[in-house]
């Protein structure tokens, strides 16, 4: 198991991450996504060396640059309640909040793999709990919020707008109850894979029935319809893991889970998610007021 989750923290680390961050905004972005790889290809070596003071390093070296980014969700949140109307409410709109989850989350998966190499059972959990935080955070966090934004803030999903705006907002909340069952019990994180799970779903929805039809190539339709398929599976996996590790019943071992559910939510879901979405959208910034971040809600011959 500890090959193929080391193999999968590097895509999330190396691919996942530059990818999202030029989607979420290609011009003030375009330089961290650009040097990321400098902290990245650190931290994805760290996992497959023993643990101790160089692994260590290695991993502080990718968490200083997600703490950089989490300091940069922060300036961007001050932006987006500067720009809100008087008497338009505080908070974030359901998009904006999913896109600032995944900005947050790769400092969750850096504090853990820190951690984690060093042998320092943070806040009593187990290395093992530790090093798996590190893919979830990526994948379940970074790309799956970010993901989740996007199809939230297209013009392609009018169709589907409440189930678009139910993900952003289920989402980043799963992913929250997730964590904190961490620290409660079973049950409470068995509540956050319930959320989770029918937040992805209904991205998976959305993306097959309105995003796919209107895609501009096959190419593109192809990856959102991976993407979509593998949702389904992979989320009913994650679902039946977590009601097993809460009731008892007979349930998947992390080792199938990580073979199964992990690599396919990071090749299935994250890379041909993201890659789809890098085709669609351009060059768009993903602003909070960005009217467009997606095709033409009107499909398109494809060729």
């Amino acid at each position: 198991m500890t090959v193929l989750v080391n193999l999968i923290v590097a895509l999330g680390m190396v691919c996942a991450v530059p990818l999202g961050l030029r989607l979420i905004d290609p011009v003030r972005l375009r330089r961290a996504a650009r040097l990321w790889p400098l902290a990245a290809v650190p931290g994805a070596l760290c996992p497959w060396l023993p643990r101790g003071p160089a692994a260590t390093v290695l991993a502080a070296l990718y968490a200083a640059a997600a703490l950089a980014l989490a300091g940069w969700a922060g300036a961007r949140l001050r932006r987006t309640l500067a720009r809100t109307p008087p008497g338009g409410g505080r908070l974030p709109d359901p998009a904006e909040a999913a896109v600032l989850t995944a900005l947050v989350s790769p400092s969750v998966a850096a504090t853990a793999l820190v951690a984690e190499r060093a042998g320092y059972r943070l806040f009593g959990f187990d290395l093992d709990v530790l090093a798996l935080t590190v893919p979830h955070f990526h994948f379940a966090g970074f790309t799956a919020a970010l993901v989740a934004g996007l199809v939230c803030r297209s013009p392609g999903t009018r169709r589907g707008a409440r189930w678009a705006a139910y993900a952003a907002c289920s989402v980043p909340a799963g992913t929250l109850l997730v964590l904190l069952g961490y620290f409660v019990d079973d049950w409470a994180e068995l509540l956050g894979a319930v959320v989770l799970t029918t937040g992805m779903w209904a991205v998976a929805l959305v993306t097959w029935r309105d995003l796919r039809p209107a895609a501009r190539d096959r190419s593109t339709a192809t990856l959102l319809a991976v993407s979509a398929a593998v949702l389904v599976v992979t989320m009913l996996l994650a679902l039946w893991w977590a009601t097993g590790e809460a009731t008892g019943i007979v349930h998947p071992t992390l080792t199938w889970m990580a073979a199964t559910h992990g690599l396919g939510n990071a090749l299935g879901f994250a890379l041909c998610s993201l890659l789809a979405w890098r085709r669609l959208t351009a060059a768009t910034p993903m602003h909070p007021t960005s009217p467009s971040v997606a095709p033409a809600a009107a499909p398109a011959p494809r060729t």
